[in-house]
């Protein structure tokens, strides 16, 4: 086939293809893939660190946009200019070649470097900037020492230590104060993880016996996705954490609440144990998503909302689920300040319910959520240790041992 009817062929497919696959796009995707403003979008960002990755991205965006228009333009230039439009000329000697001519290889050595040197100079500028927070603004940072485990992450507040316990712990939820530069201390308890929250900074791996960090600011109080970036185990993919920004009373108030020991919600004489009914308490399908759309549309609102006790709370079935914690050695995995238990292998839960999060920022911190975790935590998280510790210690709920349980750590604000 002659290489003017290949060409020809070839547009014409190209452009029905562009046609179809735009048709595709447009009917497919949703408002959230043209925008880029997603959970874990790294184009819309909140903080100065994941600002200047940003930067170093688009530099390098521009720069290779800039060769592909030369090279592509040479490329069609030169196939439209010499291509043989004849039998004659296809049977015809080529066209003198440029390999070897000194000026045109010097000359591409020359670009490249170029095009080297301006990647490289804002590239090693936010490797400086990134690294650690700038001197000038090292007397406000802020610490926090974040843990990996398979797979959920602990965050630890050195700044705030607790009587008799040590430092505030938390699990999966990450609340810092906004406009103020973390230094995060990044830690694993096993294997290879990675720390990454996409809209406030870039990925770092949490390395077995080596000490690593990173810092983020979050310009203003917001609620972030963040998830392990390092395949970990059967469960990496769903292995999530949220970052909580605060404006500076609001973090204040969470750590007032965080530090004090989890609530005691006490039976009144004579108050039982209502009857639920059990006909609503349905199963759950492998895989379905357990967050509503709360957390899509205004996630910081639906969160600070969590940090006040439900209404209608039941006090004998809470007092209830407090005893199950103990009797099913709960309390062996997970530590509830002021109630006795002190496990340290799972996430703390004292203050649980005010969390809007499970099982590693999975599935929403419901009653619904709660009870489906605690039912079948292997279903949801596969190879968890909780479905482990099920297994090895022969733990079997029924369905009132459920609610109860589910009513006691919602109670825990």
């Amino acid at each position: 086939m002659r290489l003017s009817s290949l060409l020809t062929s070839t547009a014409r497919w190209g452009r029905a293809g562009f046609a179809l696959g735009a048709l595709a796009l447009l009917s497919g995707c949703d408002y959230n893939f043209w925008r880029m403003d997603g959970h874990q979008s790294t184009i819309t960002v909140a903080g100065p660190v994941a600002r200047s990755q940003l930067e170093v991205f688009y530099v390098t965006c521009w720069v290779t946009l800039v060769i592909f228009i030369l090279v592509g333009g040479v490329l069609a230039y030169a196939t439209l200019k010499f291509r043989a439009k004849n039998e004659a000329e296809e049977k015809a000697v080529p066209p003198e070649q440029g390999h070897g001519n000194p000026l045109i290889e010097l000359g591409l050595i020359g670009a490249s470097v170029l095009a080297l040197v301006i990647i490289a100079i804002p590239t090693l500028k936010g490797i400086w900037y990134t690294y650690d927070v700038p001197e000038d603004r090292k007397a406000d940072t802020y610490e926090i020492t974040a843990t990996g485990y398979q797979w959920w992450f602990k965050f630890e507040y050195p700044s705030e230590q607790i009587a008799g316990t040590g430092a505030l712990t938390t699990g999966n939820e990450l609340v810092i104060p906004a406009g103020r530069p973390v230094r995060i201390n990044i830690r694993t308890i096993d294997v290879i993880h990675s720390f990454w929250v996409p809209k406030l900074a870039g990925k770092v791996d949490m390395m077995p016996n080596r000490a690593n960090f990173l810092w983020l600011q979050a310009d203003e109080p917001g609620y972030f996705w963040g998830q392990c970036a390092e395949y970990c185990g059967d469960s990496h993919a769903v292995m999530r954490f949220r970052v909580i920004a605060l404006s500076p009373k609001d973090f204040a108030d969470w750590v007032a609440q965080q530090t004090s020991p989890a609530r005691n919600v006490t039976p009144k004489p004579g108050e039982e144990t209502p009857k639920a009914q059990f006909a609503s308490l349905r199963t759950f399908k492998q895989n379905e998503t357990g967050i509503t759309d709360k957390y899509e549309i205004a996630p910081l609102e639906a969160w600070k909302a969590k940090q006040f006790p439900e209404k209608g709370e039941n006090a004998a079935l809470i007092a209830q689920g407090k005893a199950l914690f103990a009797s099913k050695t709960c309390a062996s995995c997970h530590e509830v300040r002021g109630h006795g238990a002190a496990g340290i292998s799972g996430p703390n839960l004292t203050h649980i319910g005010a969390r809007s999060m499970l099982a590693a920022g999975l599935i929403e911190n419901n009653a619904e959520q709660l009870r489906r975790w605690i039912r079948d935590p292997g279903s949801v998280k596969p190879g968890n240790k909780m479905a482990k510790g099920y297994l090895d210690n022969n733990i079997k709920l029924t369905n009132e041992e459920e609610v109860a349980l589910v009513a006691y750590l919602q109670s825990l604000k």
